[in-house]
C-alpha cells in the first residue's frame, strides 16, 4: 500500500466518508455493459443456484435452478443463461472496422503492414465481486469440454445447445480478468476499491453495500455507519437487508427462507410423479409451478439489492472522467475479443485444461508486460497517483534553470542538450541514471550526468538522448525551455517485451516436451459454434 493509500483511509477514518484514490477513471466503462449478479448453492462448489442478468436495469433476467442437485436443471439454466449472454456477445462480432497493423510473415519473417478486421466494440461484462469473477471462470472452465447431442451423439449427459460455446466464451474472459488494465470482465468492488479509498480493511470492501456506504453515504450517516448497517441490519424475519454480493448466500436465508422452499418444491414434484390420472397431475402441476414461483421470489429478493448496487456502482464510476490511455488499453481488449472470435469461428478447439510450457510462459510474460504499463499510464494520466510515485522516489518534478546545447562527436553530430534542473523531491544520486518525460505522447529518456546539493532543494544537470529528430539541431518543441516545470519519472512508460520463446512444437524436454495435441483435435464447426 503506498504512502498516499495510507494516508486517504486514515484521512476517511477521520472525516468518516471514503476519500479519492484518483482523479480520473483507469477502467472503460462501456455505454451498455451486460451485469452478471451469480449465486451458489452453500457447500457445493461451482453449482449455480440463480442469476441476475441483463443490460437493462430496470428489467433484469431471472434465471433460477429450483434443485441445485439435478443435473438436468442445472443444464437448463445454462442453456437460459446462454441464451442471454451469446447474443449479447455476438452483436459485438458483427460490427468491424478495417485497420493496419504490423505482422510477420511466417515464411520470411519479415515484418510488413497488412490490413485486418478489428471488432469495432467488445462486450462487457460487470459483476458484483472478485469472487463472482472466480465463479465465471469455474464456469467457463466446467462447460466448455460438455458435448451437445449433435457433437456426440453417444454422450451420457449431452448438454443443451451452445452451452460449450457460452464455456469457451466465459473461459476467455476468466482469462482476460487475469490481465492487469484489461476491462473485458470487471469487478464492481475493485472497480470501487482502485478509486476510493475506505476507512475499514481492503478484505471488508469485497461487501459490495458496505463499500458503497462508504462512498456514498444516505444523508446523517457517516461511511462507518451505513457501512455497519449494510453489513448487518436484518428484517423482523432474520434476514439481511443488504444480502452479500453473491455469489454466497447468507446461512440465515439458506436455513430459514431457500431450504423449506426447496422441500417444498421436491415434495410437489414427488407428489406429480405420483399422480395416477389428469385431474391428480393438472393440480399437483399447479403446486409444482407454485413451488417454482416461490423458489424465484426468495432468490429475487436476495439478487435485486446487489443488482441495484452494481448499477449504482456504475454510475459513481461514470461520473469520472476517462483517463488519457484508457481508450489504449480498451483497444487491445478489443483486439483479444476479435482474436478469439476468429478461432471459435475457425472451429478450433477449445483452450485446453492445461496449459503448456511455452503458453503459460507467454501468458505470465503478457501478464507482467501489462502491470507495467498499467502502473506507468495510471501515473501519468492521474497526477494523484503521480504524487504517490513521488513520494516513493520513483518520479520528480523539477524546474528548467539552464538549457546548453552539445552533440556527440562523431562524423554526423546528433544534438545532446544539457539540461540544468531545480528539484525540491528526492532524486537517487547515481550518475548515468535513465530518467524518462511524455513528449506528446511518446516517450523521451534523459540520463544523469551529475547532481549536487543545494539549499533549496537539489540541482540536477540531464542530458537528452532521443526524440529530437534527425537533423542536426532538435526539432522544434523537443527541448525544454527556460521555466519549463516537468515531471520525470525513474520508470519507463512503455513496457519492454521479454526474449523469444520457441513455438509450442519445440517445447524442449526440460519442460515436458511438445504438448500432446492428439486428445484436443479440432471439432468440426456446427451451426452451434455460430448463433
Amino acid at each position: 500500500m503506498s504512502l498516499i493509500s495510507t494516508l486517504a483511509r486514515l484521512e476517511a477514518v477521520e472525516s468518516g466518508r471514503a476519500q479519492p484514490l484518483a482523479t480520473v477513471r483507469h477502467r472503460h466503462i462501456g455505454e451498455r455493459p451486460l451485469v452478471l449478479v451469480p449465486l451458489t448453492t452453500a457447500g457445493e462448489a461451482g453449482a449455480p443456484l440463480g442469476a441476475l442478468v441483463g443490460t437493462d436495469r430496470e428489467r433484469p433476467v431471472l434465471l433460477t435452478v429450483a434443485q441445485p442437485r439435478d443435473r438436468e436443471l442445472r443444464f437448463a439454466f445454462l442453456a437460459a443463461l446462454a441464451d442471454t449472454v451469446l447474443p449479447y456477445i455476438e452483436s459485438h462480432a458483427a460490427a468491424v472496422e478495417a485497420v493496419e497493423r504490423m505482422e510477420t510473415d511466417p515464411a520470411t519473417g519479415r515484418r510488413a503492414r497488412v490490413e485486418t478486421e478489428l471488432c469495432a466494440d467488445a462486450p462487457q461484462i460487470v459483476v458484483p465481486g472478485r469472487a463472482a469473477i472466480g465463479f465465471v471462470q469455474l464456469l467457463g472452465r466446467s462447460m466448455r469440454f460438455r458435448r451437445t447431442a449433435e457433437q456426440d451423439p453417444d454422450a451420457p449427459y449431452p448438454a443443451p445447445p451452445y452451452v460449450p460455446l457460452l464455456g469457451r466464451w466465459l473461459t476467455h474472459y476468466g482469462e482476460r480478468a487475469r490481465v492487469p488494465g484489461s476491462s473485458l470482465l470487471l469487478a464492481a468492488t475493485d472497480l470501487l476499491g482502485r478509486h476510493w479509498a475506505t476507512g475499514q480493511s481492503s478484505v471488508e470492501d469485497q461487501h459490495l453495500g458496505a463499500l458503497l456506504a462508504w462512498i456514498d453515504p444516505p444523508d446523517g450517516r457517516s461511511g462507518a455507519e451505513a457501512a455497519l448497517w449494510a453489513e448487518t441490519a436484518r428484517d423482523a424475519h432474520g434476514q439481511l437487508l443488504c444480502p452479500p454480493a453473491g455469489p454466497a448466500t447468507d446461512p440465515a436465508f439458506d436455513n430459514k427462507v431457500l431450504a423449506p422452499a426447496v422441500e417444498a418444491y421436491d415434495r410437489a414434484r414427488q407428489a406429480l410423479a405420483a399422480a395416477e390420472d389428469g385431474a391428480a397431475a393438472d393440480e399437483r402441476l399447479g403446486l409444482l409451478t407454485a413451488a417454482e414461483r416461490e423458489i424465484g421470489a426468495v432468490l429475487r429478493s436476495q439478487l435485486e439489492p446487489t443488482w441495484r448496487a452494481v448499477w449504482h456502482a456504475l454510475d459513481l464510476l461514470r461520473e469520472l472522467p476517462e483517463g488519457a490511455r484508457v481508450a489504449d488499453r480498451w483497444t487491445r481488449d478489443r483486439w483479444s475479443f476479435t482474436a478469439h472470435r476468429d478461432r471459435v469461428r475457425a472451429g478450433e478447439p477449445p483452450q485446453p485444461r492445461r496449459d503448456d510450457a511455452v503458453t503459460a510462459a507467454r501468458k505470465l510474460a503478457v501478464r507482467e508486460s501489462a502491470q507495467a504499463r498499467l502502473d506507468a499510464q495510471e501515473a501519468l494520466d492521474d497526477p494523484l497517483v503521480l504524487a504517490g510515485r513521488r513520494l516513493a522516489g520513483e518520479a520528480f518534478a523539477a524546474e528548467v534553470t539552464e538549457v546548453a546545447m552539445a552533440w556527440t562527436e562523431s562524423k554526423r553530430p546528433a544534438p545532446r542538450p544539457l539540461l540544468t534542473l531545480r528539484t525540491d523531491d528526492t532524486v537517487p544520486a547515481a550518475e548515468g541514471l535513465k530518467v524518462y518525460r511524455c513528449l506528446d505522447g511518446r516517450q523521451q529518456s534523459a540520463e544523469l550526468v551529475r547532481q549536487e546539493a543545494d539549499s533549496d532543494g537539489s540541482v540536477l544537470v540531464l542530458r537528452l538522448l532521443d526524440r529530437m529528430g534527425r537533423a542536426r539541431d532538435p526539432a522544434e518543441g523537443t527541448v525544454p525551455e527556460k521555466g519549463d516545470r516537468i515531471v520525470w519519472t525513474l520508470f519507463e512508460h512503455d513496457a519492454r517485451g521479454g526474449p523469444k520463446l520457441p513455438e509450442p512444437e519445440e517445447t524442449p524436454w526440460t519442460h515436458g516436451g511438445p504438448p500432446d495435441t492428439a486428445a484436443e483435435s479440432p471439432d468440426p464447426v456446427t451451426p452451434e459454434d455460430l448463433l
